[in-house]
């Protein structure tokens, strides 16, 4: 049966441990959420700690088992199966029995619901009958998404003594494994761009395929930046006779964690060009999928399943979260960081929600503390910062590097080394200490800065789920790293879900008002962006350099352009057409250098 879901929004992913048991605490409420598949010793915990919770047995998968892995992955995703699955159907006895409970739920629902409306229409015709309305439950209510992340490139080699493992037991191929062997019907979203290898290896398993009904049990989602790249991916996929379901639109800088900035295209251009081309996304795959299933001698679908597009990063009020599905007729929003200060959605542990709530402007920044090499946004003041510092000053920078999922530099060792690894910094300021005398000292510093700023994300990222629910965290100490998007900043107090919900659909608002727009905050965070990129140039610049600069200032003069049609032609924006043109002025006063090439 075709489930119509409840509400417009979804929880995204948020770093290891923020979302990996939001669907035991929201989906009976029909809202989706997912869960990263990153850190299978997390995972094992977390199955530990709620098999305790719910009195299910439990026994251990340690990393003697062959394919501990997957194994782990799989018995965590069904274990939270099970538990959404009894926790609904208490819901919905209590939806029957109690009209205070259905006042509520429905007040969580977006207005425009159809399922809100047939509620209604029951308590109004006074049918609200025992039996009517456990008929009308039973029928239209669903338990919201169980979905699930991979991040296409933490896909490391993994070895026993110095023997390599098959590919199959890498990280994201076996996280993927875990996932297709689990009961779930739900996605899979992958992030981070394309991994042909691990892409390829979704063919080993039936449930990605459509079956005789036409439709898929497990579900493909791609977190992409642009269209070209939802095309390029999506057809990739289509070769293989594989379907993507969903394309999840993330902005490029105005978002939470890992950070890939666009080459100047913004948000509502993007959206616009996925709105008009559409058709021609759904019909090429399509059209690459059927011949790929009728080469595999498979079942195929004569007319193309179902597409949805999505759309996340920066969205703070009810008033943009509406724009954004009649405007661009996106299938669903994403509200990740503002769920962070919502208890009962999302792990997090007292003292980081505190740092949340104080936070400002000011407070939340672009860092290069990944050891992916890729920018990410992050908070001042946390705990993980500290204790990193503490060891700079103690010339114990770096550290013990226990899970190595990040272990991907091959520069040193076959293995791989994590950047914010002590192995790995240790030998990197050796080498910084050798070319000294040739170095100024403000350059040997900032070299040393380079080296050193490299955070434990693999520890840091997990450890507010073992603080809230009181697990022993073993090993050197790294607190907390929390990587909200720069939107958290206008949130400054804990929130029910309830109350978050509202929000969401034009309830009473719980957002600061003195907020730019998410279109305004995105482009002046690309402004900053593209001014540091050229600031930072060490090297002689060349002609392929400055190609891409200007043609990321010239996407920006015309993601400017657009806006400004679009504000002018609509309410909802039209105040905040000043702040165009002096984001316009600033944007053509950064001078592109001119390369001594050309």
């Amino acid at each position: 049966m075709a489930k119509t879901p409840l509400h417009t929004f979804h929880i995204p992913v948020m770093g290891l441990a923020y979302t990996i048991d939001s669907p035991i605490r929201v989906a009976q409420y029909g809202i989706s959420s997912v869960i990263a598949l990153a850190d299978d010793d997390l995972i094992e915990k977390m199955r530990n700690f709620y098999s305790a919770k719910f009195n299910i047995p439990y026994e251990e998968i340690t990393q003697k088992f062959h394919d501990y892995r997957a194994e782990r992955i799989t018995s965590y995703l069904n274990l939270v199966d099970k538990i959404v699955k009894e926790k609904f159907e208490n819901f919905k006895t209590e939806l029957a029995e109690s009209k205070t409970a259905l006042d509520n739920f429905m007040s969580m629902l977006p207005n425009t619901s159809d399922i809100k409306k047939g509620f209604q229409n029951l308590l109004d015709d006074g049918i609200a009958f025992k039996e009517n309305i456990q008929h009308y439950i039973e029928t239209n209510l669903f338990p919201g998404e169980i979905d699930v992340n991979i991040m296409t490139k933490l896909d490391k080699d993994n070895f026993i003594k110095n023997e390599q493992l098959p590919i199959e037991f890498n990280d994201a191929h076996a996280a993927l494994r875990g996932f297709a062997k689990s009961n779930l019907e739900s996605s899979i979203v992958l992030s981070a761009g394309m991994n042909p290898r691990l892409f390829g290896y979704f063919e080993n398993f039936k449930d990605f395929f459509p079956d005789e009904n036409n439709e898929l049990k497990k579900k493909i989602i791609l977190k992409v930046s642009d269209f070209r790249s939802a095309m390029i991916q999506g057809n990739f996929l289509a070769k293989k006779g594989l379907w993507v379901s969903e394309y999840r639109i993330e902005s490029g800088l105005n978002c939470g964690g890992h950070a890939f900035a666009t080459d100047g295209l913004l948000l509502g251009t993007i959206l616009e060009e996925f709105k008009q081309k559409k058709e021609q996304l759904v019909q090429s795959a399509h059209d690459l999928m059927i011949k790929a299933l009728q080469l595999k001698n498979q079942h195929f679908p004569e007319n193309p399943l179902e597409l949805k597009i999505t759309v996340q990063g920066g969205v703070g009020t009810a008033q943009e979260h509406e724009f954004l599905l009649d405007e661009y007729k996106v299938d669903a929003v994403g509200w990740g960081s503002p769920f962070l200060l919502v208890p009962e959605a999302t792990s997090v542990d007292q003292e980081t929600r505190n740092l949340l709530m104080k936070a400002k402007e000011d407070d939340f920044y672009l860092s290069n503390i990944s050891p992916l090499g890729v920018p990410f946004n992050t908070l001042k003041g946390t705990t993980n910062e500290f204790l990193k510092q503490k060891r700079i000053h103690e010339n114990k920078a770096g550290s013990s590097c226990p899970k190595k999922f990040l272990a991907l530099s091959k520069e040193y060792d076959p293995h791989g080394i994590c950047t914010a690894s002590k192995k790995y910094q240790d030998i990197k300021l050796e080498e910084l200490e050798a070319k000294k005398s040739s170095l100024s000292a403000d350059e040997f510093e900032k070299s040393k800065i380079k080296i050193t700023e490299k955070s434990c994300l693999c520890v840091g990222l997990a450890n507010a789920s073992y603080l809230e629910n009181d697990i022993k965290v073993k090993g050197q100490a790294q607190g907390v790293v929390i990587c909200p998007g720069p939107n958290l900043a206008y949130f400054d107090q804990e929130v029910s879900l309830k109350e978050m919900v509202h929000h969401i659909y034009h309830g009473k608002s719980v957002i600061r008002t003195d907020r730019p727009n998410l279109f305004i905050k995105e482009l002046k965070m690309y402004i900053t962006y593209f001014r540091n990129e050229i600031q930072s140039l060490t090297e002689e610049l060349s002609t392929a350099q400055q190609k891409k600069w200007n043609t990321f200032k010239s996407n920006l003069l015309d993601g400017i352009e657009y806006y400004k049609n679009l504000f002018e032609s609509t309410t909802v924006f039209k105040g905040d057409l000043d702040q165009l043109d002096s984001c316009k002025s600033e944007l053509v006063g950064i001078k592109i250098p001119v390369s001594e090439l050309v």
